[in-house]
């Protein structure tokens, strides 16, 4: 791996080989999310979802990349209405009429993967339904913008346009971020326009692009678990995510699941 430096940031440039490592880390986290969102519906509960998400790790010989940073209990993060991200799995049912996000990572030898999905459980609102299609679409422009010799404020441009035009709120205070050997790597990925314009964006460069949005205020609070985060104002929240590699023609999706 290549080390890359702007400013203070040291940005990895992966090799193919390295390359390699992260598509399968991103394409078992795919299969993951995939059998977990099939089990979501009423009654099931977010420790179910965790529960069944361990047991697939160690079936497809990956690693949780959550269980364990910085002292995080369980393998996923499930957030539930208005907790934005870093909600803790417990024994409470699902509801129809909730949303929940899970928010999972893994790792293959050495390399992580990093990716949401979301989904209303049961019969939900339209309101709602077009308030996650709009964080998926949000999503999708940001891959999109993510081009080798752009810079990073592309991508945060085009999510917070989607967002906003949509009548939505970007939450400032959580943003993507670079990942591979770490799971947590330069360079920062805002979701807002930043007076940073970010670092030029080149082939080999991954990072975890994760629109994190609310219907209300933008103003967040950790819970006393010192973990959850939810919306100040009690509104709806939601995230989605993918790990991508900059290519020089495109953006690759990495943690892409099966149709």
């Amino acid at each position: 791996m290549k080390i890359w430096k702007e400013g203070r940031m040291k940005i990895g440039i992966k090799n193919g080989q390295e390359l390699k490592k992260m598509r399968e880390a991103g394409r078992i986290l795919g299969l993951i999310l995939s059998e977990l969102a099939k089990m979501i519906t009423p009654e099931i509960t977010p420790l179910d979802l965790d529960e069944r998400a361990e047991w697939l790790m160690k079936k497809y010989s990956v690693l949780p990349s959550f269980k364990g940073y910085r002292g995080f209990p369980n393998v996923i993060c499930t957030n539930i209405n208005t907790q934005v991200v870093h909600g803790i799995p417990d024994r409470t049912p699902l509801k129809s009429g909730d949303i929940i996000t899970i928010d999972c990572g893994v790792i293959f030898e050495g390399f992580h993967s990093d990716s949401a999905i979301h989904k209303g459980v049961g019969a939900i609102p339209p309101e709602v339904e077009r308030f996650l299609r709009t964080a998926e679409k949000a999503l999708d422009k940001g891959i999109h913008a993510a081009r080798a010799g752009g810079r990073v404020r592309a991508i945060s441009i085009a999510i917070q346009q989607t967002v906003e035009q949509a009548g939505y709120s970007v939450i400032r205070d959580l943003i993507g971020h670079g990942i591979g050997q770490k799971m947590h790597e330069d360079p920062p990925v805002p979701n807002f326009k930043d007076e940073d314009p970010g670092p030029i964006l080149q082939p080999g460069m991954t990072i975890a692009i994760e629109p994190i949005i609310c219907m209300g205020s933008y103003k967040v609070k950790t819970l006393k678990d010192g973990w959850t985060v939810v919306t100040a104002d009690g509104s709806l929240a939601t995230q989605v995510e993918h790990t991508i590699a900059i290519t020089p023609k495109s953006a690759e999706i990495l943690s892409k699941r099966p149709e």
